[in-house]
């Protein structure tokens, strides 16, 4: 029989190697970045449409308003919004005519749709855009948008520019004959 010079036995140390890597790659799961608090602040980001929804959806309801659901057309409208303003380096990129809200909600064959938008640069998290609409009034407004019950989020990435990560966020009413 080996011992080492401790007296444990080979086989006990392995056992006991193998039970601190099972609890390490069970902490390492346990403790992973919630969706609303991982850095978008890289070319692979991409903010979690899901989890968007479901914050918004909460804000909206404690202030009485009806839950949003992802939809994958608005999804891509505020997608071109994002990548606009990105590959501009500026917010304002969100002005030029074809990328009006108007002409975006036309572009999916929804051009009487109600529809409200959040545009914004610097938040790194969804969490950080989230608190800072609710916080300006004008974009807190457009999270409360009475008749919405759809929404598009994403962000886009520019390691270039001042803001680093570009937003946009569509609200809008139930689709037409739906």
């Amino acid at each position: 029989m080996i011992e080492t010079k401790s007296g444990a036995r080979p086989a006990t140390l392995a056992v006991a190697a193998l039970m601190v890597l099972a609890l390490a790659s069970c902490q390492s799961e346990r403790f992973q970045t919630p969706p609303f608090y991982k850095d978008l602040a890289r070319a692979d980001g991409e903010v979690d449409a899901a989890t968007a929804a479901q914050m918004i959806s909460q804000y909206r309801i404690n202030n009485g308003l009806s839950a949003v659901t992802p939809d994958g057309q608005l999804t891509g409208i505020a997608k071109s919004q994002a990548e606009a303003m990105a590959k501009a380096g500026s917010v304002q990129a969100s002005l030029a005519p074809d990328q009006q809200l108007a002409s975006r909600m036309s572009s999916i064959g929804e051009p009487k749709t109600a529809a409200a938008e959040n545009v914004s640069g610097g938040y790194r998290t969804f969490a950080e855009a989230f608190s800072g609409w609710r916080e300006s009034p004008k974009h807190n407004q457009v999270l409360l948008t009475p008749d919405a019950t759809r929404l598009g989020i994403a962000t886009a990435y520019s390691p270039t520019a001042k803001h680093k990560v570009f937003w946009s966020l569509v609200l809008a009413a139930p689709r037409p004959g739906s």
